[in-house]
């Protein structure tokens, strides 16, 4: 089993959640070298929140900038040959971790690899309350070192919201496999001032701005071509 892996957390005004998102992956089979927690500028007490937490942790801080800036801090401050992301009010199934770097360990032309999740609401953790999905996001995601350096940065658009979805369009770009596993191995929080909660056309204009740079990306490579 490849080991060798390291957890980048952004986290805003995460006091009430990250401590459950931790002891997931406390719990993982396989343990990472570090956990990586990016403060985006919280006005709670986050060192607080994660004191005692039975894990390799290291917490930096800056002001409020968005997740994606956030994930990349986290990401540059990490050397492990893997990385692993997730939200601060999201959790991982034990076995998360250990089945994506096996599935890298067998597939190797996979640069990365996401899984399916549940949404679940407050905390009934227990109860997820949603089909499974395919789980293109942070807190599915584990790549290859080499992607996230090739890739560059995790861009925040306009809202705060559409990030990843950027992110992975360019890493298919630019030729990386992300392949899926269709087993749910996380779970998604949702709550009320959340990012992902409900419809918001200030922060929903992100998935604009990330559909508009996709096409312009297209349209530079079709003029080149």
């Amino acid at each position: 089993m490849m080991g060798g892996y390291g957890v980048v957390i952004p986290a805003f005004n995460a006091g009430t959640t990250i401590a459950e998102t931790l002891r997931s992956v406390a719990a993982q089979t396989v343990r990472p070298e570090l956990v990586v927690i990016v403060d985006d500028g919280s006005t709670d007490d986050l060192a607080s929140a994660i004191r005692g937490i039975d894990l390799p942790l290291k917490l930096l801080r800056q002001d409020n900038a968005g997740p994606g800036s956030a994930t990349t801090r986290g990401i540059a401050a990490l050397k492990t040959r893997f990385v692993a992301t997730l939200d601060a009010d999201d959790l991982w199934l034990p076995d998360k971790t250990a089945t994506q770097l096996a599935y890298l360990e067998r597939f190797t032309g996979a640069s990365g690899v996401f899984t399916h999740m549940r949404c679940f609401r407050g905390g009934r953790a227990d109860e997820p309350d949603a089909q499974p999905m395919p789980g293109w996001s942070r807190s599915t995601m584990l790549i290859r070192r080499e992607v996230a350096e090739a890739v560059g940065p995790i861009v925040d658009p306009p809202g705060g919201r559409g990030e990843m979805i950027d992110w992975i369009a360019r890493a298919r770009e630019a030729g990386f496999a992300l392949d899926m596993i269709n087993e749910v191995l996380a779970l998604r929080r949702i709550r009320p001032g959340s990012l992902s909660y409900g419809r918001d056309a200030a922060r929903d204009r992100g998935y604009l701005e990330v559909a508009r740079m996709a096409m312009l990306r297209a349209r530079n490579k079709a003029g080149r071509s």
